[in-house]
């Protein structure tokens, strides 16, 4: 019998992909929807820290199909304050109850019978909030007289623990000299094509909530879930749906909504359906944690780290929500990478600024750890004038030093570092990056390249995060250890195959690559073969570890699936080597048979055997014996024996298992534009056993530009006041295809001895060694340490003048770099030529009647006198960029110079934040046509401010555009054709170029 193929280790195309490709995907929003389902949308802080004078929700209830608005107080009467992994009297409900703490934090749901119904519902709540002064720095926040967010705690800082692991002191008492940097990792996130979305329903009949969600784990935070709903687990049923946009981690953030999804449907006494917009995404969902490190590493004469001191400052926004401070810890016990270095001091503080809380994001502190040591390594090599290979290879974990336990406790699995050097450094690619760089410094170009080495650890230990605890507070609150995965795998009477897993993927291909396994376990066709992954918490086997978070899918759940295989295979070969007469470590399964190995012609068919099982349990009963297994289903739940809880002395194995990647490109830096590109991209990666290379090299692909995007354009940034102002593609910049060069990737495999299929995790690595790497690079290129990410042009450009390269006068054009001016003061200049005097002009706007008909979306308008002027009470809908919504707003004339200039100021306040404005408009005759010039500043917070910079100055002259010409029209100005408008642009267009 000739043997059936192989499927496992092979690049095979994607299961999944048929069903995307042709519009058969089942997210969340394609599936359906309970009867009488309603639709919510959430009322949001327009300011970052405040206090709460009122909520009147009066108007809303009004809006015909709108059913319930769920406040506070109904938060209160239904459920608890999220639990906090730090002992900390912070309570964080799921809307805020007396204060704001950041934008976008949610007050109130508006429950409605149509999204778009409760969207202009929620604009009719009127939030009457006593603006806070905001702390959005964590140095500041840390300082005596900062800002405090919490008053029940007293300070800023919720945790500030310090560790020391061997002696640091005597190694940096005798180290020939010590090396150090201070780096800021800034806040980044993950953009997945579909955002959060949420279907809850309340069952009253046993007081219990059924949600389904794209939530994707760690489902240990179902319990904080259920908690926090006062109910037991089993009362909070939670479905995930087959298909999920994508998640990089940012779905951990969906937490919060299913509470809040679950209160609305109660307080509605209906389903609620819950999506956020990209802008709620962006500006309120989560973040990495930006981290303020200072590391100092001892170094001997030839380039020896002998030991390393970090200080950790670690930004998690305006509250500590579950799981963090897990960015942290995860690391915490492989902070000293792959490098052999026995001396370690730590000091981890959390700090809590005005800012959204942050969570999980690809990579989940390693970028963080890794910015801070691999920016060290490099300016030792420079220092010692070496390479930054050399400094590596002198310092790694050596092959024969694996199982190698780490100072902090990670328990380094295997691999061979010196080995990944070798293929890197005798690769062709290298090789060239080495030619172009010296060809380039010959020629004046900036050309540098950068290194990077890391640990990828996957199948996190669930009890890492205990060590920000005290060991007298964890003996307290006992230990916690372990990442126990499940998986069932079942077979029917035909003998398919079926196998249920609590992986909640979001696009890597689990179903695909647990179909290649079970096909080679079994002998048969993969199209015999079902996986399920949209897993129900009240029916399927799953554990607090279950979830789609640090790479845990190739370790833990594929190996738990092997595991419960292989013990059904077993059942199923007794039975057939009883009925062939051989013994069952004879046989072999292929082709869809059983056979005897050497006499392929004697077999049986797989599906009999199994049918057997169904359908005669009492003759296998009666072959095998009376204690035999007779189902043909086996849960399996595995946890690798090497996760203990953190020791007396705060050593603790953070991961299961530990992949490497090492790292090295080549970057070109324009000194015309200030871009850095990157020119050549070389990886290689060391994941254990490669359980599909196609997906493998996909999720390289993948996490590489992720990590491009966060090492030269993304970058979540705020105004001094908290407010947050890259909310739109425009202010958050993506990466495009143009800007990512396709990374060449080498693979080498060191099987783990600690996972079932000696598999590690590979879908982080690049997420935390491309953003040093590129940095480092530019560093080289231009000969500066300073470099601070995202490296955009408007920093290059600094480094640049800073050098001496550019004049300090040279200036970027603004569609080169992003304003430098992080307050964002908008700016508006300009003129428009009106076809009536100015005193028709002014006319009109003394006379608050004919002014109504003038301002934009004017419902009402009411005069008041002023010392120095007037003021227009208006109620109005206005459009900025993609936002919409009725504002109150103040519009003052002062300083009036009738017919030649006046003052304009105004305030308007609404759903989409506040926003003031003050300029100078002039006004001059010119053959009795009116040349009116006007320079406007404008401030603005809340989803305002979110919009970025870039829409909202071009929003304003357009809207001061349509104010001015709608004044003209109103004071009997005769209107120019469009066309003729269109002439008279291109006449001045052609006057100014010559």
């Amino acid at each position: 019998m000739k043997l059936s193929q192989h499927y496992l280790g092979k690049a095979s195309e994607r299961v999944e992909d048929s069903a995307l490709l042709t519009g058969g995907g089942r997210y969340l929003d394609d599936l359906p929807l309970p009867a009488g389902i309603l639709h919510a949308a959430v009322v949001r802080s327009p300011v970052a820290h405040g206090q709460i004078i009122s909520v009147d929700t009066s108007d809303a209830l009004k809006v015909q199909g709108v059913r319930a608005v769920l406040t506070i107080e109904d938060v209160k009467a239904w459920s608890n304050p999220l639990v906090v992994a730090v002992k900390t009297p912070m309570s964080q409900w799921i809307l805020a109850s007396d204060v704001v703490r950041y934008v976008g934090e949610p007050i109130a749901v508006v429950i409605a019978e149509s999204r778009a119904l409760a969207e202009d519902a929620a604009e009719r709540v009127l939030v009457n909030i006593e603006p806070l002064p905001a702390v959005v720095d964590v140095d500041m926040a840390l300082q005596n007289d900062a800002i405090i967010l919490h008053k029940d705690i007293g300070s800023n800082c919720v945790s500030d623990r310090s560790f020391k692991y061997g002696d640091p002191d005597d190694a940096f008492q005798n180290a020939a000299s010590v090396v150090e940097v201070d780096i800021r990792y800034p806040r980044n996130s993950c953009t997945p094509l579909e955002t959060g979305g949420v279907v809850a329903q309340w069952r009253g009949a046993d007081s219990s909530y059924e949600v389904t969600s794209n939530f994707m784990g760690p489902f240990s935070l179902h319990v904080v879930m259920a908690a926090a709903l006062k109910v037991p687990g089993t009362k909070l049923r939670h479905h995930v749906p087959p298909d999920s946009g994508g998640s990089f981690g940012v779905k951990q953030s969906v937490l919060p909504y299913i509470i809040m999804s679950c209160l609305a449907s109660r307080k509605a006494g209906a389903p609620v359906k819950f999506i956020e917009d990209r802008l709620e995404h962006l500006q309120a969902a989560t973040s990495a944690t930006s981290r303020h490190t200072h590391l100092k590493a001892a170094v001997d004469a030839d380039g020896k780290i002998l030991a390393l001191d970090y200080d950790q400052i670690e930004d998690c926004g305006a509250y500590l929500r579950a799981p963090e401070p897990a960015t942290l810890y995860r690391m915490h016990g492989c902070v000293t990478g792959p490098y052999q270095i026995q001396n370690l001091r730590i000091r981890n503080r959390v700090v809590l600024i005005n800012k959204t809380p942050t969570g999980l994001v690809r990579g989940f502190g390693g970028p963080q750890v890794y910015y801070a040591l691999e920016r060290l390594v490099h300016k030792i090599a420079k220092q010692l004038g070496k390479s930054h290979q050399e400094i590596a290879a002198l310092n790694y974990v050596q092959k024969n030093q694996f199982p190698y336990r780490a100072a902090a406790g990670a328990l380094l699995d295997s691999g061979d570092y010196q080995q990944a050097l070798m293929t890197l450094e005798s690769s062709l690619e290298f090789k060239k990056l080495l030619s172009r760089r010296d060809r380039a410094r010959q020629e004046g170009r900036y050309y540098g390249i950068g290194i990077a080495s890391i640990v990828e650890p996957s199948v996190s230990n669930m009890g890492y995060i205990t060590t920000v605890l005290s060991p007298e507070q964890r003996a307290k609150a006992g230990p916690k250890n372990g990442a126990i995965t499940s998986a069932t795998v079942s077979i029917d009477p035909t003998g398919s195959i079926s196998a249920n897993i609590a992986s909640a993927p979001a696009g890597q291909g689990h179903q695909t690559v647990i179909g290649q396994l079970l096909a080679d376990i079994f002998g048969v066709s993969p199209s015999q073969l079902q996986v399920n992954v949209d897993f129900d918490t009240a029916k399927d086997a799953w554990s607090i570890a279950a979830g789609n978070y640090s790479s845990r899918f190739a370790g833990a759940v594929a190996g738990t699936v092997f595991l419960a295989a292989e013990k059904l295979k077993a059942r199923i070969a007794a039975y057939a080597a009883h009925t062939l007469q051989v013994k069952p470590e004879d046989l072999i399964f292929a082709n869809g048979q059983i056979a005897t190995a050497g006499k392929e012609e004697k077999s049986i068919s797989f599906s009999r055997v199994c049918g057997n099982f169904h359908w005669s349990p009492g003759l296998v009963q009666k072959a095998l014996g009376g204690d035999v297994v007779l189902a043909l289903q086996e849960t399996q739940f595995w946890s690798a024996s090497t996760l203990e809880a953190p020791d007396e002395d705060d050593r603790i194995n953070t991961s299961a298992a530990y992949g490497f990647a090492l790292d090295a490109c080549g970057i070109e830096i324009d000194p015309d534009t200030c871009t850095a590109k990157v020119d050549q991209y070389i990886t290689v990666h060391d994941a254990g056993k490669i359980l599909n290379p196609a997906l493998a090299d996909g999720q390289v692909y993948g996490a590489y530009a992720q990590a491009v995007g966060a090492a030269l354009f993304e970058e979540f940034v705020y105004s001094t006041d908290g407010n947050f102002l890259s909310g739109t593609f425009a202010d958050y910049r993506l990466p495009t295809a143009s800007d990512i060069v396709t990374p060449k990737i080498y693979h080498q495999e060191s099987p783990s001895p600690f996972t079932p299929l000696g598999a590690k995790g590979i879908g982080e690595g690049n997420s935390m060694s491309t953003p040093v790497c590129i940095a480092n690079a530019i560093a080289d290129a231009l000969g500066v340490e300073d470099i601070v990410l995202p490296a955009t042009p408007s920093r290059i450009h600094a480094l640049l003048v800073e050098k001496g390269a550019l004049p300090k006068d040279r200036v970027l054009t603004q569609s080169t770099v992003l304003a430098s001016n992080r307050d964002y003061p908008l700016k508006a200049q300009g003129e428009v030529k009106l076809q009536v005097a100015p005193e028709a002009i002014f006319a009109v706007l003394l006379n608050s009647k004919r002014l109504k008909n003038v301002i934009p979306g004017c419902e009402s308008i009411q005069e008041e006198d002023l010392p120095n002027g007037v003021r227009f009470n208006c109620i109005a809908v206005v459009s900025i960029g993609v936002a919409k919504a009725r504002f109150e707003a103040k519009v003052d004339l002062t300083n009036i110079q009738s017919p030649q200039s006046f003052s304009l100021g105004g305030e308007g306040r609404g759903p989409l934040g506040m926003a003031l404005g003050l300029g100078q408009v002039t006004l001059k005759n010119i053959n009795s046509s009116t040349l009116l010039q006007y320079d406007y500043q404008a401030q603005v917070s809340g989803k305002l401010a979110a919009i970025g910079s870039r829409l909202l100055e071009g929003a304003i002259r357009l809207v001061l555009d349509q104010l001015f010409r709608a004044l003209a029209k109103e004071a009997g100005a005769k209107q120019e054709s469009w066309f003729a408008g269109l002439i008279l642009k291109i006449k001045q267009l052609i006057r100014g170029a010559a």
